[in-house]
């Protein structure tokens, strides 16, 4: 009783923080249209780190996430996150603040490829900490926008990672600072061992090879 309490609260307070950034979604400027050509000269760079499987970030020690077939806009507010530090990582600051909105544009509809897309039956069923999660990022783990990143595929790790980097404030977001207050660990590896067993993202070597995620 107590733990569906929680997260009735949970889902209350968020779906009302997303009602509002919703309508200011609209009133912003449509997202540059992106050139995957010249996104993937631009994103030889990425190879080295996002194109090999199971690849880790030193320090702190996780998997780098997978990027082919992650949604184009998702990528771009990434990497613009890194670029005013919103998020913080020095290697991948160092690459962004040095992208234009264009470079940044190109190299997200290039990465994106073929996006992975929703429709692909659940693995699993959902725990019941998702309930929130599914709102945006859907039962399959394919965001539910372009603005909402998708999580299935996803390295397991990483995901971890991020929530707990939300928990701490190392990255800022409205929506996932209100929801991750509550999360146990137990809960972090929960959310992550579930979507990380869908199919959806691949390594980026995967789009430089075929286009897409296989």
């Amino acid at each position: 009783m107590e733990i569906g309490m929680k997260f009735r609260s949970i889902l209350l307070a968020f779906s009302l923080v997303l009602a509002g950034l919703s309508s200011a979604a609209h009133a912003q400027a449509p997202a540059l249209q992106g050139d995957a050509g010249s996104g993937k000269t631009l994103a030889y760079t990425c190879h080295g780190c996002h194109g090999i499987p199971d690849y880790k970030n030193a320090y702190p020690t996780y998997s780098v996430p997978k990027l082919g077939g992650q949604h184009a806009n998702y990528i771009v507010a990434a990497l613009k996150g890194y670029s005013s530090q919103q998020r913080s990582h020095p290697t991948m600051y160092s690459h962004a603040a040095t992208m234009s909105d264009q470079d940044m544009a190109d190299i997200a509809a290039f990465l994106q490829a073929e996006e992975v897309k929703a429709g692909n039956p659940a693995k699993g069923t959902p725990p019941a900490v998702t309930a929130t999660c599914v709102a945006c990022h859907g039962n399959d783990g394919v965001g539910i926008t372009p603005d909402f990143p998708t999580l299935a595929g996803q390295q397991a790790d990483y995901i971890e990672h991020s929530l707990h980097a939300y928990k701490s404030g190392a990255r800022k977001n409205p929506i996932m600072a209100g929801f991750v207050t509550a999360l146990t660990d137990d809960d972090i590896k929960a959310i992550a061992a579930y979507f990380s067993s869908q199919k959806g993202l691949c390594a980026t070597d995967e789009v430089r090879k075929h286009g897409k995620c296989k």
